[in-house]
């Protein structure tokens, strides 16, 4: 497994273990289309995002864009590159399931 692939992999555990009130994709890139990130997520309504990538590796032009994006649509983007990143996201989905948005 890649570094990167490592990494997903424990994003994707923090993830399934708030289901099924969170909701996830991982879109698969084909070139086509708009871009996104790894990581689409709706979490009890709060909308997120992640982009994982292998350790001290920053995202690309393209891919900041994006989260640029995602920021001014008043979305949450993680880019996540290790322990430290999951942790903090963990911290941030304990802080969320006290704010359930109601429609």
């Amino acid at each position: 497994m890649t570094p990167e692939g490592i990494v997903k992999e424990s994003i994707k555990e923090i993830l399934d273990l708030r289901k099924p009130d969170l909701y996830y994709d991982m879109p698969v890139p084909s070139g086509y289309g708009k871009p996104t990130l790894d990581f689409i997520c709706c979490y009890l309504g709060h909308y997120f995002a992640i982009e994982a990538k292998r350790r001290k590796k920053r995202p690309t032009a393209r891919q900041e864009g994006t989260r640029d994006d995602m920021i001014a649509a008043g979305g949450v983007v993680f880019v996540i590159d290790g322990e430290d990143g999951c942790i903090l996201l963990d911290l941030w989905l304990t802080e969320m399931s006290k704010k359930r948005i109601s429609i």
